[in-house]
């Protein structure tokens, strides 16, 4: 998607403060059939310019073939545009010690700041339905009271967070309802395998969603 310059820039700014790095636009059709939210872009995205193209991104299509969508039917998007890194030592093979950027997760300032761009996709886009990808998407649209381990595979239907003004660091709540389908965050399978069964079944609520509608 092509945002406004002015919107980029005071983006940009509000962002100036947070270790960040590079800046990834949302990607795909004007009417999907969903909206896709993750976290942040991280290391491969930033190179290669495409959301969700890492480790990660290859598993989320794996799901999205699984309910028969393609990547080209969906909106792909993030609660942050640039990739949240922190340094670390990294020993190399030869024993040299090195410093090198990890991805991290993006935390509420960081999310803040790059509000306004994801207020503005769903202005424009006006989804269907908005796929949340684990607790960072979900929280920034129904806030901190919602978790993933609680809510996944439930179709929500509710006012979403949206930033109150450019100037503000609050967030306040949408006049129209939307309806929200969380679930699991691809990534979290590498770390829990356990989550693969529940997100399956998540998969197919959703796949039964999208047919009817």
């Amino acid at each position: 998607m092509k945002y406004p310059d002015h919107l980029v820039k005071q983006v940009k700014e509000r962002s100036a403060s947070y270790q960040l790095e590079g800046f990834l636009s949302g990607q795909g059709p004007e009417n999907p059939k969903f909206m896709l939210l993750g976290e942040a872009p991280g290391e491969t995205e930033m190179h290669n310019g495409i959301p969700f193209s890492g480790r990660a991104g290859k598993q989320l299509m794996g799901f999205l073939e699984r309910i028969h969508v393609t990547r080209e039917e969906v909106y792909i998007t993030s609660a942050v545009r640039s990739r949240p890194y922190k340094w670390r030592e990294k020993k190399e093979r030869n024993g040299e010690i090195i410093q090198k950027k990890y991805n991290r997760t993006p935390n509420q300032g960081e999310i803040i700041a790059h509000a306004p761009l994801l207020d503005y996709e769903l202005e424009k886009i006006n989804p269907k339905l908005i796929v949340t990808l684990g607790n960072i998407g979900l929280q920034r649209l129904t806030g901190k009271d919602k978790k993933i381990t609680d809510v996944h595979g439930q179709l929500l239907k509710q006012p979403i967070q949206k930033l109150k003004d450019m100037q503000s660091a609050e967030f306040t709540w949408s006049e129209k309802e939307y309806h929200i389908f969380p679930t699991f965050h691809p990534a979290s399978i590498f770390y829990n395998r356990s989550l693969l069964e529940l997100i399956y079944e998540d998969l197919e609520k959703l796949k039964r969603y999208v047919i009817k509608n």
